[in-house]
């Protein structure tokens, strides 16, 4: 509350306690008087108010659905806590309640809710729960036939992205436990090898919620717990409760133990046939020769372009600067990672030779020292086509390489929708807004109706007429519009000047503000169930303003 406070125009606080009503406001963090009383009170509870300042923040408007989801997540993480969410700006109000009596239990059937029923090794998730030395710990963990690992970790509410000690003593207590559990229903024996952690990670949904006394956080960023002793504290917790739960269930036990056999035999396959591969497509040997490399070995000020398509490859080889900006064409849509699986995925050879172009390597072998470009910027045509190959190229970025988005060197070029051409000045617009205020500057004005929206000169005369295709504007007054539908429209210069030249280029840095919420939607959106995918298309289709078909 204290940071709130100096970050708001002004701030109210009211305090029922010993059967008074106390108050106090604060102007910019500063108290306007002293705490004192307005009126008598029954119960106990505080209401804090407040206004951000104008002067701090770029903009004043709350995004309902982050705090939605962020509050949401607080009552999983919670159990019992009722969180009440009103949004009073516009009619119809929104209302939400959150309340979770299975606390994360509840939070983790959430992230599977998109699976199928016959896709979950075991039909309920695994709860563990303790308290050591002030610390206490809950974990949730169910096993599907999915390829990735899905973990979110949280410190006292707050969500540790990078992991830490709590997560340390998390897997290490599974692999433990688990392969204990294997040897004594007889699946491994004295002789064999353990599972590996991959493979006894591979499918699993978890969520770790620790609370710490006094926690001690690691790195820039804060999210990652390094308090030493946490890890010994939630490792003893996870081999009590989770060695129980197996025993006491033997049919859950054999079920997860065949899962995590079947990820070793995949894993084992896969090491004999790059035994067989000299080269393996996860190590950097002959670059593909579609590839535009540039001249420059240091990663720092390299940069590659995945552009769609020979025409747009053709026009960003001719016009990039070839010291540093190198160029990868793909030819078509890329492989649906998340209905296809990475096995399918590693045999396309688009995805070979992103994987190789990188240098990174993919999931448990990947190594961001490795990476031969600090920027890979996806650059794909402002159309339908061009956003599902983005898509598809992001699906593959988060679910296998996915450091590259948290270490911030994924980037979305951002190609002109325009071209304004007013006797030999040339303006290029790269939204309907920047169109407009163009336009504009060249002393024509917008009207609109209900059909579309028109341009004028000051004499009335229409000069233009919002349109898809290129519209000739007025030819004696010298305007020419020019609507790109693709990047192979423009030639090298075009394309360097307004796309490519860090001196005037727009790119866009792709993160994760929220992984849970993006890993669902990337189940929702790209995985293969046809149902949630449709619910959410109905739901948000009153957002969609222009639908290109």
């Amino acid at each position: 509350v204290s940071v709130v406070n100096a970050l708001s125009l002004w701030t109210e606080v009211f305090v029922k306690r010993g059967g008074e009503l106390w108050y106090q406001k604060y102007n910019r963090g500063v108290p306007e008087e002293p705490l004192k009383v307005i009126g008598d009170a029954t119960g106990t509870g505080t209401i804090v108010r407040f206004k951000p300042d104008f002067q701090i923040f770029e903009t004043l408007v709350f995004d309902y659905n982050t705090l939605s989801a962020r509050l949401k997540e607080l009552a999983y993480l919670n159990k019992g806590l009722t969180i009440n969410l009103s949004d009073l700006r516009k009619e119809p109000n929104k209302n939400e309640t959150f309340n979770f009596n299975g606390g994360i239990v509840d939070f983790v059937k959430e992230i599977i809710s998109e699976k199928k029923e016959e896709d979950l090794t075991i039909k309920e998730p695994i709860f563990m729960s303790g308290e050591s030395n002030g610390v206490s710990v809950e974990v949730a963990l169910i096993y599907s036939v999915a390829e990735a690992e899905v973990l979110y970790s949280f410190v006292n509410n707050i969500h540790t992205l990078e992991g830490g000690t709590h997560v340390t003593g998390f897997r290490t207590s599974l692999t433990k436990v688990i392969n204990d559990i294997a040897k004594d229903l007889g699946f491994l024996k004295d002789k064999e090898d353990n599972f590996l952690g991959p493979d006894i990670r591979e499918g699993t949904s978890a969520i770790i919620s620790v609370k710490v006394p006094q926690p001690q956080f690691e790195g820039q960023t804060k999210t990652k717990l390094g308090n030493s002793e946490v890890a010994g504290i939630v490792s003893s917790i996870i081999n009590k409760d989770l060695k129980i739960f197996l025993e006491d269930n033997p049919s859950d036990a054999k079920a997860i133990i065949t899962r995590i056999l079947l990820s070793r035999k995949a894993r084992i396959a896969g090491e004999n046939a790059r035994k067989v591969v000299r080269k393996s497509i996860f190590e950097v040997g002959s670059l593909p020769g579609k590839l535009a490399d540039c001249a420059s070995k240091n990663p720092d000020e390299c940069e590659v372009y995945i552009v769609e398509g020979d025409s747009a490859g053709g026009s960003a080889k001719q016009g990039r600067n070839r010291h540093f900006q190198a160029i990868l064409p793909l030819r078509g849509k890329i492989l649906n990672v998340e209905k296809s699986g990475i096995t399918k995925a590693k045999e396309s050879d688009t995805i070979k030779s992103m994987i190789t172009v990188f240098g990174t390597g993919i999931d448990d072998r990947f190594e961001i020292s490795k990476l031969r470009y600090g920027k890979i910027i996806i650059m794909t045509d402002a159309d339908v086509d061009g956003a599902h190959i983005r898509t598809l190229i992001l699906t593959f970025l988060y679910r296998h390489m996915v450091d590259l988005i948290h270490n911030g060197n994924v980037y979305i070029a951002q190609p002109p929708l325009y071209k304004v051409t007013f006797g030999k000045k040339i303006q290029y617009a790269y939204s309907d807004k920047e169109l407009s205020e163009t336009i504009s500057a060249m002393g024509a004005k917008e009207v609109k109706d209900d059909q579309e929206i028109t341009t004028e000169n000051d004499d009335g005369e229409v000069i233009a007429v919002s349109s898809e295709i290129p519209v000739s504007i007025n030819e004696k007054k010298g305007y020419t519009l020019q609507r790109y539908k693709g990047l192979g429209e423009m030639n090298p210069e075009q394309l360097w000047e307004t796309t490519m030249d860090p001196e005037n280029r727009i790119l866009l840095q792709v993160s994760i503000d929220n992984a849970r919420e993006a890993d669902m939607l990337f189940d929702k959106l790209m995985g293969d169930k046809v149902e949630p995918r449709r619910l959410f298309i109905e739901e948000n289709a009153e957002y969609v303003k222009n639908l290109d078909i």
